[in-house]
């Protein structure tokens, strides 16, 4: 084991240090007994994980973050971390009893989540250690820019069971990242003791195998060992940049939180040891017994903290309530705005470019216009290959490894370091390929979620501005988890922006858009396009699509359809077919689902009275329910029939091709349905 050197000790550490953080521990726990009759009177505070016990190593965490230089993510247990970075009794207040001004998010964000995001304490949701990854992300940021800082990390012995925990810690080792990852063991998760969560009795030796990891394990109720762990860590870090793990040894002195009942799982014996455990207590002890402090001078401290809890309570509780009428407020930013393209239509002739090539060229073009985008995924940056379908090839050659570069197989990996390095600068952009197909996306639907509600939780004071690409949809051959499309799931959760060009032109102007906007947009792409000559257009250098601007592809009277990616083209094989006997058929391009041009549809719908719904999902909870079902409540009194849906059989998509043309919509199926419905 290595030894850590004794910087501080009861001894050797000024008066003036061990009175603040005497000051800062004494607040800190009457806060912490104080939370619970809040909620009691029914003033707030309906969640509250007291950190009694975790008083050394929450001391320790706070006081070597340095504000507005390093990033700290804490977790819920985290009150005396926050307090001892620099927040207020009054801020801690604020936002337990969920006021307007609370500096963590204004009241939208659950109790004792404790965040400034000016200061870089950032917001962070209740998933159980998904910001270990956040952490990660923002240490690359640290990294790249070259700055002396630290991102540290804290969070309970239990969230290293998560798969994404164990995905942070892997990827800070391979890429050698200054990050400090505080593990804060009590022994229990919520009710579940160690011992089912894990063979080691110290849970830091499952990574003890990890390369470039240091691992220091400390008595997290002890301050001066907590400070000398904590201050050799950074130091490590600092001088070494490479990640360490410091495991403190805790107690958990109350219940895991407010609605938790412990004598329900730990006797009496074990709860009477805890308490003979208290750090506050020991440390106090020790300031009387080696006479660094009399009794009077800390009854004095604890007087004048009580009278600033008092008067942090007093103020706290005149703070105005939020504004309920603010609820769709920071759901998305506003976007970029394109001023010489506002409707996302260009006259433009010339050579005609595969969709793809649109992709790819128009990813380069973003990568010089901004020298702070990136871009990294899965197999996506090997010499002359550039993904599975060529997207990014020749990037990592113009603009190097540190700017593209591949991720391990871990698609919460790739999606929770982007939300992490986004945080660094707004000015950073950042594109990832969310998995090789879009089949493979569900590992990352926590930091998909996650991301997706960060501008609304954090009252607009973060929002990741990431553009997730996914190679989407069928036609290919490929079967399970290479021909799903699974817009039909994303689009049913607010805060994303969510696209599916058809054509190479819209797919370069609505990912310029998206690149250049602030916020997290998914940009689904049909792989069956990427090399068809069918959705190969001219494209001007600059052009741009705005978001929820729908494109008429083909004008009619008879007939509309209304439809995106992969099926816009069956539609208009379909509309022309129908021309042929005579039938006007009208094809709506979306290009854009979140926003949805719902203006564009009901003018469609008011104009020509019977409507088609076409998609390549399943018809079943597919996108085209909620475009049905706005089209009944806002313009049923136009329609000449019911809308029809067109779309793919709720079942999984099959491997052999014959099993592909009896799943997915093509033209002759979208044929027969519009004469279906044209004969109504």
């Amino acid at each position: 084991m290595i030894t850590v050197p004794k910087v501080y000790s009861i001894k050797t550490t000024d008066k003036e240090t061990l009175e603040k953080w005497f000051r800062l521990m004494t607040i800190g726990r009457a806060i912490d007994e104080k939370a619970p009759n809040y909620l009691k009177q029914a003033i707030g505070w309906s969640y509250h994980g007291p950190y009694a016990g975790h008083d050394g190593i929450q001391l320790a965490i706070g006081q070597i973050f340095e504000k507005q230089k390093d990033h700290i993510f804490l977790y819920y247990r985290d009150m005396l971390s926050a307090l001892s970075c620099g927040m207020t009794a009054e801020e801690l207040i604020l936002n337990g009893i969920s006021k307007a001004t609370d500096p963590t998010s204004g009241g939208r964000h659950m109790s004792n989540h404790f965040a400034k995001p000016q200061w870089n304490i950032h917001n962070v949701s209740s998933l159980t250690g998904n910001h270990t990854l956040h952490a990660v992300g923002a240490a690359r940021a640290i990294k790249y820019y070259g700055e002396k800082a630290v991102s540290i990390s804290s969070q309970g012995e239990s969230s290293l069971s998560e798969g994404y925990v164990y995905e942070a810690i892997n990827g800070a080792s391979r890429e050698k990242l200054p990050v400090i990852f505080t593990i804060q063991d009590n022994g229990y998760g919520i009710s579940v003791p160690k011992k089912d969560q894990t063979a080691n009795r110290k849970v830091a030796n499952n990574f003890s195998g990890f390369k470039n990891l240091r691992i220091i394990h400390c008595n997290g109720k002890d301050v001066f060992d907590s400070m000398n762990a904590m201050t050799e860590a950074k130091r490590h870090v600092l001088e070494n940049g490479t990640p360490v793990m410091v495991q403190a040894n805790c107690v958990r002195i109350h219940s895991h939180s407010n609605s938790d009942r412990h004598e329900l799982y730990r006797s009496e014996e074990e709860r009477n040891y805890v308490l003979e455990y208290d750090p506050m207590a020991k440390f106090r002890r020790l300031l009387l017994r080696y006479e660094r402090f009399t009794e009077e001078e800390l009854a004095a401290i604890e007087e004048e903290s009580k009278n600033i809890l008092k008067a942090a309570h007093k103020a706290a509780l005149k703070a105005p309530d939020p504004d309920p009428n603010t609820f769709d407020q920071f759901v998305l930013p506003e976007p970029y705005i394109s001023e010489k393209y506002p409707d996302g239509i260009h006259n433009e002739n010339g050579e005609k470019k595969k969709l793809a090539t649109a992709i790819n060229e128009t990813l380069k073009a973003e990568f010089r216009h901004n020298p702070d985008t990136f871009i990294w995924g899965q197999d996506m940056a090997n010499k002359d290959k550039g993904g599975v379908f060529n997207i990014s090839k020749g990037m990592q050659k113009e603009f190097g490894p540190k700017r593209v570069f591949n991720a391990p197989i871990a698609e919460d990996f790739i999606v929770g370091t982007a939300n992490g390095m986004s945080r660094h600068s707004e000015k950073i952009r950042i594109v990832v390929e969310g998995a090789e197909f879009a089949d493979y996306f569900w590992p990352a639907m926590e930091q998909y979620v996650d991301s997706s509600h960060d501008y609304w939780r954090s009252n607009g004071q973060f929002t990741p501005n990431v553009t997730i690409r996914l190679a989407s949809g069928g036609y290919i051959g490929g079967g399970l988890y290479h021909s799903q499309t699974i817009e039909g799931a994303l689009t049913s959760i607010p805060g994303v922006r969510i696209v599916y060009p058809s054509f190479a032109d819209d797919a370069a102007g609505l990912l310029r858009t998206a690149i250049r906007s602030r916020g997290l947009t998914m940009f689904m792409e049909p792989k069956a396009l990427y090399n068809d000559p069918k959705a190969a257009t001219a494209i001007p250098d600059d052009f741009e699509v705005p978001f929820g601007k729908a494109r008429i592809r083909k004008a009619g009277s008879d007939l509309l359809m209304i439809t995106y990616g992969n099926t816009t083209h069956m539609c208009l094989e379909a509309a022309h077919k129908l021309e042929e006997e005579g039938i006007s058929s009208e094809v709506l391009d979306l290009r854009s689902l979140i926003p949805l041009d719902k203006e564009a549809i009901l003018e469609g719908v008011k104009r020509i009275g019977k409507v088609m719904v076409v998609h390549e999902d399943k018809v079943h909870s597919g996108f085209g329910a909620e475009i049905t079902s706005t089209i009944m409540e806002e313009a049923f009194e136009y329609l000449d029939g019911p809308v029809k849906r067109v779309g793919a059989t709720f079942t999984p998509v099959g491997f052999h091709r014959s099993f592909e043309r009896m799943i997915l919509p093509n033209a002759e199926k979208i044929y027969n349905a519009a004469k279906e419905l044209l004969a109504y």
